[in-house]
């Protein structure tokens, strides 16, 4: 049972922005939602999941992304229906009550602060390696406000900002395909043709068998976070209820057809098991093909990455929060807009947690960033979780009530269960893995404790 009477279907005016302006293009957001899944998750992180997996990390990655599909599946016929800037919160509230969208906002609010804050320090560590003379500090102070100045003009400028951010990391993965593609067919003068012989060599295909690339997968799901900024920035499109459809279809395709793409021709060109591989396997394979200033180009894509999902990051919490505000969940100063429709001191908050987190972690290293990072590593399978259970909740109210939905997922109900079986046996492997049991339980914790806030709010 709910802990408050569904909310009533309403119009996006009345959930969404009477303040925030629409100012997106259908093409920029589209780029966002891609830029905001290539991150530093990607360049470096998949090195760790094809060291698990060997090869058969493909599996892992092919698991994730269909678990991806179904989710902005589903969110493209909530958003369709009720444009919101609350996204999966205001979702989950209509379905399942005040508490359930409290605690699904506020969650998501926390994630994403305490990665800002992960993400400067981050970039202004690479940064601080390029010119010593400067210290690191000075770097995420100048990134922080730079894009906290971004994020308090018009939306459109941040759409801009965003959308070519987000065009040099596609830039740079439609480089390394083609790149890796000529390796593995030898049309490089001096460097012998790869073919394909690796995905089979060192262990066959499966070294690790299927625990390795449930290992994997661990690693590979999280990677796909950031699609669901979609979702939260139809809001101030000109026309979402239209244009999600096929803003959801080129963002899932490109980024299957990237991640996929890059990992195969990095198990392509070399052996799974390679030292380098680990470390940084874009690198591993431009570095073999004996292209001049590799690392340097690679951390300069680092860089961009980290800086776009930080930008990303800040207006995808800022609008988060602005919602709950407007929802009666949070102080109502946070709905609070500029002439242009800019959530100001939404974009303020958001920062300002992001960079308390930043301060604390170099007063006591090593130990205030892991611990949040820790807090909220799982928070992507309870945001995933919240959007199956309302789709189908709301999916079977909107058929018993008779009302038509401008898009309507394929397959269902048995796509969105199974979207629900695949999400809980990440969790079940989840539960076997020591590091990741640990998150689990913590972000367990976090929301447990923010619904029962929220439960204790609305009876007062």
């Amino acid at each position: 049972m709910t802990d408050s009477a569904p909310t009533a279907p309403a119009t996006a005016s009345s959930t969404a922005s009477t303040s925030l302006k629409p100012g997106l293009t259908r093409r920029q957001i589209s780029m966002m939602g891609l830029g905001s899944a290539i991150g530093a998750g990607l360049f470096v992180g998949s090195g760790q999941a094809i060291g698990l997996a060997g090869p058969a990390v493909l599996i892992s990655y092919l698991v994730a992304g269909s678990i991806v599909v179904l989710v902005m599946a589903m969110l493209a016929e909530m958003v369709a229906a009720r444009p919101s800037s609350g996204a999966f919160s205001s979702y989950a509230q209509d379905a399942m009550g005040r508490s359930a969208g409290s605690a699904v906002g506020w969650m998501y609010w926390i994630q994403l602060v305490v990665v800002i804050a992960a993400e400067a320090t981050g970039a202004a560590g690479i940064v601080a390696g390029w010119v010593p003379a400067v210290p690191a500090w000075v770097w995420v102070l100048l990134f922080v406000a730079a894009f906290t100045a971004i994020n308090l003009f018009a939306v459109s400028g941040y759409g801009r900002f965003e959308f070519w951010f987000a065009a040099i990391k596609v830039t740079a993965i439609i480089v390394f395909l083609v790149i890796g593609v000529c390796a593995i067919l030898g049309l490089f003068p001096g460097v012998p043709a790869t073919g394909i012989a690796h995905l089979f060599d060192e262990g066959g295909f499966a070294p690790n068998g299927a625990a390795g690339i449930a290992a994997a997968l661990l690693i590979v799901v999280f990677a796909f976070g950031g699609t669901e900024l979609v979702a939260i920035a139809a809001a101030e499109s000109a026309d979402p209820g239209r244009s999600i459809r096929r803003i959801v279809r080129q963002v899932l395709v490109r980024i299957l057809v990237f991640y996929l793409g890059s990992i195969f021709v990095i198990v392509a060109v070399l052996p799974w098991n390679t030292p380098a591989v680990l470390d940084g396997p874009f690198s591993a394979v431009l570095a073999t093909l004996r292209l001049p200033g590799v690392d340097l180009v690679m951390s300069i894509i680092v860089v961009v990455a980290l800086l776009s999902a930080m930008n990303a990051n800040i207006y995808g919490a800022s609008r988060m929060v602005f919602s709950l505000g407007e929802r009666g969940l949070a102080p109502r100063a946070l709905t609070r807009t500029t002439v242009k429709g800019v959530p100001r001191i939404a974009v303020v908050a958001s920062v300002v947690f992001g960079f308390v987190a930043v301060g604390l972690n170099w007063a006591f290293p090593d130990v205030v960033l892991p611990v949040l990072l820790n807090v909220v590593g799982s928070t992507l399978l309870v945001t995933w979780a919240a959007v199956a259970v309302s789709q189908i909740i709301l999916r079977r109210r909107a058929e018993r009530t008779g009302t038509e939905l401008p898009i309507r997922m394929w397959g269902f109900p048995w796509l969105s269960w199974l979207c629900v079986a695949l999400i809980a046996g990440v969790v079940v492997l989840a539960a076997f893995d020591a590091a990741a049991r640990t998150q689990l339980l913590l972000t367990a914790g976090l929301t447990l404790a923010l619904w029962v806030v929220a439960r204790l709010a609305g009876k007062r």
